[in-house]
């Protein structure tokens, strides 16, 4: 995922990613990005949250 540097800032403090970056909690991501984050990474949180297309 590409991130803007504040929500890279949010994602590492709220401790969502691990070592290798894998986010467990994909939701709680999702909430915590602003919409920027959310246009720009559409296809791969599409294909996360299973839509099939």
């Amino acid at each position: 995922m590409m991130l803007c540097d504040t929500c890279h800032a949010l994602v590492m403090t709220e401790k969502l990613v691990d070592a290798k970056n894998f986010v467990a909690n994909h939701e709680e991501l999702f909430d915590l990005i602003c919409m920027g984050c959310t246009d720009i990474n559409r296809p791969l949180i599409d294909d996360m949250a299973g839509s099939g297309e």
